[in-house]
């Protein structure tokens, strides 16, 4: 970082705190589908239906943010909609 401009200054503290925001809102979709997996794995499906609600939430909203990207947002939460319907359809 050039530390004579304040542009770049100021350039570097908003890429920083973009980092930080980016970094928390892919943390909170990781930690989202190890809560759903978990329920899941209990047989706890009423509650696991619930979080597989809230985690599609989150992951619309990093994919909406441009946190992931479209496709992967998908792709995740359709293999959590098809593992929720697998072990429910097991029991």
């Amino acid at each position: 970082m050039a530390k004579n401009r304040t542009s770049a200054e100021k350039r570097h503290r908003q890429s920083e705190d973009r980092r930080e925001r980016n970094k928390a809102a892919k943390s909170a979709v990781r930690t989202s589908v190890k809560k759903f997996v978990a329920l899941t794995q209990k047989k706890d499906y009423e509650a696991a239906e619930t979080a597989l609600r809230g985690m599609a939430k989150v992951i619309d909203t990093a994919a909406r943010k441009g946190i992931i990207k479209k496709n992967t947002a998908a792709r995740k939460k359709s293999r959590m909609q098809k593992l929720f319907n697998r072990t429910k359809a097991a029991r």
